[in-house]
């Protein structure tokens, strides 16, 4: 029996390789002159490259972050070669952005595996899972959710899409989680049931609980991200707020990514860097993550305002431009147009965000 989310229409099972989670820390960076950025990760192995297709969802890759300009092409095979030719293109851009509509299955999983591998392969260091999910396997969903956290995916939920009940667990692995539209949680249950008392049931949940538990500790998510799955009415959907998102290690940068990278980050591009990387990122929570109105605002936004702020800490960094804050995004032409027409509250954030720098470098 598969362990999934209610209410969801049930899906054909496909066969999933059981490997074990593993957790890896970033390695250095190669500084030499690359015509693709290289990928900080060790190569993923122990990927199950039997036949399979998508049975619930679509996806579409593409080799930039302008989805204004669509989604790019439709993947219609997850066969390597097949998945290799459709990001050859994407070695120019050092960027693949991987488009999903559907639910959270085992072929899902294979997906972010399976592409995650081909990008090591590619050399395409910058990686992207655009995603709109109304859920799904909530063990598909970790499996998933493991591939994406050892291959340093930003993930997007924009404002025309969602992100509810297993996809929850998704963003908990994402390096960097950019959010518009509605994530929701329920509380999870195994189809096809023969428990006859909520002591049974209680059993029947309790063989997964520590697998989930784990995983959500390993990717910095809150111990109440597991409340909320345990205890949501599974016919009702609890809607995140903004501020729960960042509260539950679900939206902004991972936690446990950061901790993991400070000291290598620290040692190839030194300390000033670090201090100026954490002072945007706190400028970044409170600007652009945190907007007057939230209701308007779409990761296109989000993005936009985050490329016009970084430039006031000296980001990109010359010295190390792939580690600088939202580095998948250079080359990308995106606009802000409220700030582009009033200079005053560019002045006001150059003034805020000084301050900010210079507490950060003050001695403690």
């Amino acid at each position: 029996m598969s362990l999934r989310w209610i209410p969801l229409a049930l899906c054909l099972a496909v066969v999933a390789c059981g490997r074990p989670p593993e957790v890896q820390t970033g390695a250095s960076v190669d500084q030499g002159a690359q015509a693709a950025p290289a990928v900080q990760r060790k190569e993923q192995a122990g990927i199950d490259w039997s036949p399979t297709r998508l049975e619930a969802g679509d996806a579409w890759i593409d080799c930039g972050a302008d989805y204004a300009s669509g989604d790019g092409r439709p993947v219609l095979s997850l066969a390597y070669v097949d998945l290799r030719e459709a990001m050859q293109d994407c070695r120019g851009t050092g960027l693949v952005r991987l488009r999903y509509q559907g639910k959270v299955t085992t072929s899902f999983a294979a997906l972010a595996e399976r592409t995650g591998k081909v990008a090591t392969d590619l050399g395409i260091g910058k990686r992207i899972l655009d995603i709109d999910s109304a859920g799904g396997h909530v063990e598909a969903a970790i499996r998933a959710g493991d591939a994406i956290g050892e291959n340093d995916w930003t993930i997007w939920v924009r404002g025309d899409s969602s992100c509810h009940s297993a996809c929850v667990l998704l963003l908990a692995a994402g390096d960097m989680r950019v959010v518009a539209g509605p994530v929701g949680i329920h509380r999870m249950i195994r189809v096809g049931s023969a428990a006859t008392s909520r002591r049974e049931l209680g059993e029947e949940l309790r063989t997964i609980s520590d697998n989930l538990r784990n995983y959500l500790e390993r990717n910095g998510a809150s111990a109440e991200v597991y409340d909320l799955m345990t205890t949501v009415p599974n016919r009702t959907l609890r809607i995140l707020a903004p501020g729960e998102l960042e509260q539950y290690g679900l939206a902004g940068a991972n936690a446990v990514e950061d901790d993991l990278n400070r000291i290598r980050l620290a040692r190839r591009c030194g300390n000033d860097f670090v201090a100026r990387r954490d002072a945007f990122r706190r400028a970044y929570d409170a600007r652009c993550m945190q907007p007057e109105d939230e209701a308007a605002q779409d990761v296109v936004d989000i993005n936009a305002c985050g490329m016009a702020l970084r430039r006031h800490f000296g980001f990109p960094d010359p010295q190390c431009p792939d580690e600088s804050p939202m580095a998948e995004l250079d080359g990308a032409i995106l606009e802000i147009p409220h700030l582009a027409a009033e200079p005053e509250a560019i002045e006001a954030i150059e003034a805020t965000d000084a301050a900010v720098v210079e507490r950060t470098e003050a001695p403690r």
